[in-house]
């Protein structure tokens, strides 16, 4: 057997057993106890935590050293980072650092997919470390463009399903729910025809229970759905609490202006 035919696969096997080593490593071993714990404080999670597959459990207890490799970031690359992912629909507090993981994870993944096929088929040469480099990069880059193909679907989802929450707050204003009786009957009514902008409203009634001012909430509101008709919404909530104004006759208004907004984008198509 020609020892140079058989090199490529050694190394290619040698690198997929070292990569398999490092991800098992951070695999922390968790206790019978610590799960029971975990589930009697939260009851929901049994579920969730039989749902996660080997590789999902291993990743997010990767996520801080591989999020660590990319270096530090500042306060404000956080924050944009944090918006960012809020328009996809991922509100969860490690939300950040698992993005950033998973970015480093499909770098590794490119570039060993890549350097194995260099291997195989251009050998140790310049043709090689190209393709290893060309394959590193796109695997990096591909979590990006997939949370920019997530961000844009979630945005126009959200944009079409404003009418109808809007005509339902009205007319639960009008019939003297109050503003957060409404939205929590929106949030209720509404789950399974508009899950989107339901889980955003019902999380911003939480947040309210919660002792926040509903001021900020609603601003968060507008930043996380990242759809400037729902910022917009916000304001025209926010300037109806601030001055005591009629909250039924703006969002009728604000309703009338989103139904001609999407004909003529039903039209232009």
């Amino acid at each position: 057997m020609d020892i140079a035919a058989v090199m490529p696969w050694a190394i290619f096997g040698a690198i997929t057993i070292a990569l398999w080593a490092v991800m098992n490593a951070f695999t922390p071993e968790e206790s019978r106890a610590t799960e029971r714990l975990e589930e009697l404080r939260d009851p929901a999670s049994r579920g969730k935590k039989k749902s996660k597959n080997g590789l999902a459990r291993v990743l997010e207890s990767a996520a801080p050293a591989l999020a660590n490799a990319l270096g530090k970031k500042s306060d404000v690359e956080h924050s944009e980072l944090a918006v960012r992912l809020a328009n996809a629909g991922f509100n969860q507090a490690n939300a950040g650092q698992l993005y950033l993981a998973i970015k480093v994870a499909m770098l590794g993944v490119g570039a060993l997919v890549g350097g194995g096929y260099g291997m195989l088929t251009y050998g140790a040469s310049m043709g090689g470390m190209i393709s290893l480099g060309i394959a590193a990069g796109a695997g990096f880059f591909i979590p990006e463009l997939a949370l920019k193909i997530m961000s844009a679907g979630r945005k126009q989802k959200i944009f079409l399903s404003l009418p109808d929450v809007l005509d339902l707050l009205v007319v639960c204003v009008e019939a003297g729910l109050g503003l957060d009786a409404g939205l929590r009957r929106i949030s209720e009514e509404l789950e399974d025809v508009h899950p989107e902008i339901c889980s955003e409203i019902a999380l911003c009634n939480m947040q309210v229970q919660m002792g926040r001012a509903r001021r900020d909430v609603l601003h968060d509101f507008g930043l996380r759905t990242g759809v400037d008709d729902v910022k917009a919404l916000a304001a025209i909530l926010i300037q109806a609490e601030r001055f005591g104004s009629s909250i039924a006759l703006a969002l009728r208004v604000q309703s009338e202006a989103m139904r001609v907004k999407r004909r003529q984008m039903a039209e232009e198509k």
